[in-house]
């Protein structure tokens, strides 16, 4: 496993943090017992991931809290949220400080190490920032070390919501979407965190474009109809299979993790799994060398322009 810094939080992780949520939430999606889904956890810690992230919404904290019973505290970091809005529910501070509270008790620990507003839009970004007062009250308290924020992706293509949290300088860590076809960021954000040393989290690496059989043909099918791509993409099975070849990607998924991990100013890359096999696959792609200069090249002109691919939530396209 490789390490680096979070930003100004001073803290060691690693560059793959396992995410217990998404479309497989350590395999509770595809009605794994959870047995299993603790030994994932365990599985993960034991090949040197020690950055586990979590929410309230993921039904997962008891399952991280359970895997990391018995592991000395200061071996691992754990990031975990709570919702300042969510499907047209509005939660107060003292709903958030409660989820708080509650998430350290299903975790099993006497803090959290990144407590993050998660998943906040434009729309709710403003009300989410009024939340941060209050939350630095529980952090002086000791229940979380570091505050951070995530965004909700597909309504908010070009970072808006972490753009104006970035303005206030008051987040250690933020979380958010880079992926080999979704580039908004390189221009957005990581000038900004790296000009301020805030940690960063990149999700939506892979999620359903990538991994789901037949997905990425569609998508690239509809970016030919409307003329974001050359129309050679569409009379092939294998669209991205220029970047698998001697040298470069064994294979797509791992052109996808080489990718984001070795953007400049990507910290830590967010995979998940449900599957023991796949994810010691997913940790060999991200621990994987850079790719080959030519083939970035080639991403880079081909869908440097492009917006919004593949940042549907699984199962909503």
């Amino acid at each position: 496993m490789e390490f680096t810094t979070l930003g100004r939080t001073g803290l060691k992780v690693s560059v793959a943090s396992l995410g217990c949520g998404g479309g497989s939430a350590l395999g509770q999606s595809q009605g794994k017992s959870e047995a299993h889904s603790v030994d994932l956890v365990k599985k993960a810690m034991g090949l040197g991931v020690n950055f586990l992230d979590t929410a309230n919404a993921y039904g997962t904290e008891a399952i991280v809290g359970k895997a990391i019973k018995g592991v000395a505290r200061d071996q691992v970091v754990i990031s975990s949220k709570h919702h300042a809005a969510w499907s047209g529910k509005v939660y107060s501070a003292a709903d958030v400080v409660a989820g708080l509270d509650n998430s350290l008790r299903l975790l099993g620990t006497d803090y959290i190490d990144v407590f993050h507003l998660h998943g906040v839009g434009p729309k709710n970004i403003d009300y989410g920032l009024s939340l941060v007062e209050p939350l630095l009250k529980e952090k002086e308290k000791g229940k979380f070390r570091f505050l951070g924020i995530t965004e909700s992706a597909p309504p908010d293509l070009r970072h808006t919501s972490l753009s104006k949290a970035l303005d206030t300088d008051c987040f250690d860590v933020i979380m958010f979407a880079f992926s080999l076809m979704n580039h908004n960021a390189r221009e957005i954000l990581f000038p900004r965190t790296l000009e301020k040393n805030v940690g960063t989290m990149v999700m939506f690496v892979v999620r359903s474009l990538f991994s789901v059989p037949g997905r990425l043909q569609q998508d690239i099918q509809e970016l030919v109809d409307n003329g974001q791509l050359p129309s050679w993409f569409a009379e092939t099975d294998d669209p991205l299979g220029f970047l698998v070849h001697d040298g470069g990607a064994s294979s797509v998924m791992e052109a996808c993790y080489r990718y984001a991990r070795h953007e400049k100013g990507a910290d830590s890359i967010l995979f998940g799994t449900g599957d023991l096999e796949h994810l010691e696959t997913n940790l060999a792609s991200i621990l994987a060398p850079p790719l080959p200069a030519e083939d970035l090249a080639k991403i880079d002109e081909y869908f440097g322009h492009l917006e919004g691919v593949g940042l549907d939530f699984p199962g909503k396209k």
